[in-house]
C-alpha cells in the first residue's frame, strides 16, 4: 500500500478529530501528505428569499473562511513537528458526493473519516448516511476511525476464502499483503480472522440432512480449515496468529475484536445493488453497527474477477 497521500474529513460541528489524531499518526510513520476537508452547507444560504444574491455569496464566502480558518488552526500544531498539511473547504451536498468529488480528483491512497454509529433501519432504507455511502461507493481505502481511545497496538484481517460473500479472490491477499505492510511499518501485532456459519440446525428441514446434520458440519468445517490454510499458505504467518472461529461475522467478528482488543480491523466489501443492501446490507456494514475499534474497509481493483 502506498502511504505518500492521506485524505481526512473534518468535522466542524465537533471539537475532537479522531480521523485527524489517528492520520496524523500514520502520516507520522510513513511520511504521507495530509489534507484536511471540510465538505459545507446551509440550506439558508442556498437560494434564500430573505438575501440578495450578492449579500448570500458574502455570508457563504464568510463561512467558508471561517471553516478555513479552523482547518489552518488544526494544521498548525502538525506542522510545527514537520508534517506536510494541506487544507481544503468546499461547499456542496450531500456530503458523501462533496468527499467522492474531491477523492477522484486528490487520488489518495487512504480516506479517513470518523465512524458514525447507531443508525436506525429506516436511515439505511433510504441509503442517507455518509459512512454507509462511503463503504458502498469509495475507490480509495477507507479508513473509519472509532471515538474511542486508540492504543495502537494490534490489527486483524477478516478474510472468507471460500469467497461466500461472491469477493474477488484477489481481495484477501491485497488484505493480507495490506495487513502485514501496516504491521511492520507500524509495529502493530498482525492477526488474520476467518468466520463460518453452518446452517442452523433449527433450519434443516430435509430428512436426510437431518439424519446427517453432524456430519454435514465436520464435513463443512474442515473444507473451511483447508481454504483458509491453503490461502494462508505463501505467507509465514504463525499458528498463534490463524483464528478459524464458527459463527455469524456480524456476531463473531465484534466479539474477537473486543476479546482480543484488536485496533483495527480490516475488511474487503463489495457494493451490490440497492435493494439488497437495503434490506440485508453487507458484512461490512452490519460489523460496523456493533464494532468497537476503527475499520480499513478495502474494495476490490479495476479488473480484479471473482474466483471461479
Amino acid at each position: 500500500m502506498n502511504l505518500r497521500q492521506l485524505l481526512v474529513v473534518i468535522d466542524p460541528t465537533q471539537e475532537a478529530q479522531p480521523a485527524l489524531e489517528r492520520a496524523a499518526w500514520l502520516a507520522r510513520s510513513s511520511g504521507a501528505v495530509l489534507e484536511l476537508l471540510v465538505c459545507e452547507f446551509e440550506p439558508a444560504l442556498e437560494g434564500s428569499l430573505l438575501f440578495d444574491d450578492r449579500q448570500t455569496e458574502q455570508a457563504r464566502a464568510a463561512l467558508l473562511a471561517h471553516r478555513h480558518a479552523r482547518l489552518e488552526a488544526l494544521a498548525a500544531p502538525l506542522r510545527a513537528e514537520g508534517l506536510q498539511v494541506q487544507v481544503e473547504t468546499r461547499w456542496g451536498k450531500p456530503l458523501h458526493r462533496m468527499i467522492l468529488a474531491r477523492v477522484e480528483e486528490l487520488k489518495p491512497d487512504l480516506l479517513f473519516k470518523a465512524a458514525t454509529h447507531s443508525h436506525g433501519l429506516l436511515e439505511r432504507l433510504r441509503l442517507s448516511n455518509t459512512c454507509w455511502q462511503l463503504l458502498r461507493h469509495c475507490p480509495v481505502p477507507l479508513w473509519l476511525v472509532h471515538p474511542g481511545q486508540w492504543r495502537g497496538q494490534r490489527l486483524c484481517a477478516a478474510l472468507d476464502p471460500l469467497h461466500s460473500a461472491d469477493k474477488p479472490a484477489h481481495l484477501d491477499h491485497r488484505l493480507i499483503a495490506t495487513a502485514r505492510e501496516l504491521a511492520e511499518r507500524l509495529q502493530l501485532d498482525a492477526h488474520y480472522l476467518h468466520c463460518y456459519a453452518p446452517l442452523p440446525r433449527s433450519l434443516v428441514f430435509d430428512a436426510e440432512l437431518v439424519a446427517t446434520y453432524d456430519a454435514y458440519v465436520e464435513r463443512g468445517s474442515r473444507q473451511h480449515r483447508q481454504a483458509f490454510e491453503q490461502l494462508l499458505a505463501p505467507y509465514a504467518i504463525p499458528a498463534s496468529h490463524r483464528h478459524l472461529e464458527q459463527g455469524y461475522p456480524e456476531e463473531v467478528i465484534p466479539r474477537f475484536v473486543r476479546d482480543r482488543q484488536v485496533d483495527l480491523l480490516l475488511m474487503g466489501a463489495v457494493a451490490r445493488g440497492h435493494l439488497d443492501n437495503a434490506l440485508i446490507g453487507n458484512t461490512a456494514e452490519r460489523v460496523l453497527e456493533a464494532l468497537e475499534c476503527d475499520l480499513l474497509v478495502l474494495r476490490p481493483q479495476p479488473g480484479e474477477s471473482s474466483a471461479a
